[in-house]
This record gives structure tokens, sequence and C-alpha cells, in this order.
């Protein structure tokens, strides 16, 4: 069965005002987001409520639903509902000095290629200079340190600007891997961030992480990072502390956190530009773009 763009799209923009130099910003549930970091700090940085939503894709031909199940659950007015794994693209104004295009959604398991074009037939409609996918995974780094944040893209020339790797990896991929690809194609500048969760605290919560990913979108962006900080402070001392214990209760893994702390510090000296780099080099590009236009 043949699976096109119109038949899976909703997008009503007809009412929608002219966007201020938008981005799109996409974080996916599944394999590229561990812990949920990446779709929490995305919940986070662009809150739904206050969010326009301009569109939607048609969950039906993407899932195996033995696997992503729908949820039965009440609504508000107590009427019972089946909630359906959701995709949607959602328009936030007034961060800084510019618009947020926004996708929060589940990793689809069937026809990657037509859920890549819907990114893409969206980011062309809305005129959005760049998209940003944020993720976060597994791998072997110390929750005791402030996670690194690794950025990646496609494009040669934002790669040289912004002082941050092409990808060079050969082998699987995920949904990720292909939408940036897809991106490449239409000519979209895209960047991929990425936080590493401690691979030994897999099914804990990483605020930390969220922070790190934050701190990053607000200063590539350009724009706040919201202002209920004081919750994640809290959220980031107590799970530090809870993270601590279990360490703290296995002197095997206490030596591996040890070594993964030095290795750390070597990496950090030699890691990519700092956020506040990013940010400048990041504006100072789409400068430039706009300029070519």
């Amino acid at each position: 069965m043949a699976v096109n763009v119109d038949d899976v799209l909703e997008l009503e923009i007809a009412d929608l005002a002219d966007l201020r130099a938008p981005v799109m910003l996409i974080g996916l549930t599944g394999l590229f987001d561990i812990g949920g970091a990446a779709t929490t700090a995305l919940d986070r940085f662009a809150p739904a409520d206050t969010a326009i939503t301009v569109g939607e894709i048609d969950p039906e031909p993407f899932y195996d639903f033995t696997q992503e199940r729908p949820l039965v659950e009440f609504d508000d007015a107590d009427v019972r509902v089946v909630r359906w794994p959701e995709n949607r693209f959602d328009v936030v104004r007034g961060r800084g000095g510019r618009d947020l295009v926004v996708l929060v959604g589940v990793e689809p398991h069937l026809y990657w290629r037509t859920y890549a074009e819907c990114i893409v037939h969206v980011a062309r409609r809305l005129g959005c200079e760049a998209v940003v996918t944020v993720g976060s995974a597994a791998e072997a780094v110390p929750h005791s340190r402030t996670p690194l944040v690794t950025g990646s893209t496609t494009d040669p020339r934002l790669a040289r600007s912004l002082g941050i790797g092409q990808p060079s990896y050969q082998g699987v991929t995920g949904v990720v891997g292909v939408v940036q690809t897809a991106l490449a194609e239409a000519g979209i500048a895209s960047v991929s961030l990425r936080v590493g969760i401690p691979h030994y605290l897999m099914n804990a919560e990483h605020p930390q992480a969220v922070a790190a990913l934050q701190a990053h979108l607000s200063h590539v962006l350009g724009v706040p990072v919201p202002d209920d900080d004081g919750e994640l402070v809290d959220d980031i001392a107590r799970w530090r502390s809870l993270h601590d214990e279990v360490v703290d209760n296995d002197p095997q893994l206490q030596m591996y956190v040890r070594m993964l702390e030095a290795e750390h510090d070597r990496r950090a000296e030699a890691s990519i530009p700092t956020a506040d780099d990013l940010g400048a080099q990041f504006e100072r590009f789409l400068d430039e773009q706009r300029g070519d236009d």
C-alpha cells in the first residue's frame, strides 16, 4: 500500500500570521530519547499550553499497535476515549526574536520516508530557516558531571560555521537519521543535538540532561529558557541524590564511575564549542542564508 504525504498530513495554516525567523524543533520518543530527556526538554522549552496546533500526522499507517499501544482514558468531560500515538506540529510565538515550530511525537515503525517527507513539507510551508533535532542516548558517561551535548550537521557550511562535526557513522540508522538526510536533500539546514545518558542508570530520570539540552537550545536559537527553572533545579538535586545512592551501594560501580569521570574530564577539554559560541555562529549562518536567498 502506497502512503502519500497528502493522505496522512493535516496542515491548517490559512489563518496563520507570518512567522518570525522560524526554526523547527523535533523530539521523538523511542530509541533517540533514552530516559525521556529529549522530549522532556522540548516539552519544557516550548510548553504545549502556550502553543497553537497547526498540523498533525495520522498515526494509522506508521505504527504497529502491538508495540506502540494506544491508551484508553477519560477526557475532561468524563467520556472514555482512545488516545493514539500523536505527532503534532505546534507553533510557539514570542520566544525571543523568533517563532518556533515544534514536533514532539513518537518514532514511527513504518513508512519512514513518508514520515520524513511530512516534516520536510511542513518546514517548507512554514518557511523554517533550519531544523534542530534533539535526542538523548545511552553512553559511557558519569552521572556526577554536567552532561556534554554533542552537535552534528549534514550541511558542510554549517559544520564549518559552528565548528561541529558531520556525521561519519555508517550502518543501521534510526528515523532521525532518515529525517536528517531528507532535510539535506531538500536543502534545509539542520542540526542534531544529543546528550549522553549514563548507561548504568538508563531507567532513571535525568533532569541534569534536560537542563543541558535546554541551555544549548536557548543559546543556539537565542530563545530564553522557561521561567520555571527553580523546579528543574530541585529535580536535579533530588535525582542526583538518588543516583549517588545507587552508586554508593555498589563498590564495583563506584570504581567504574571514577574511570568515567576521568575520561569525561579529558573529553571536556576538547569538546565542541560552548553553547554561547554555537548560538552566535548559528545566527551568523542564518543571516548568511537569508543574504544568499
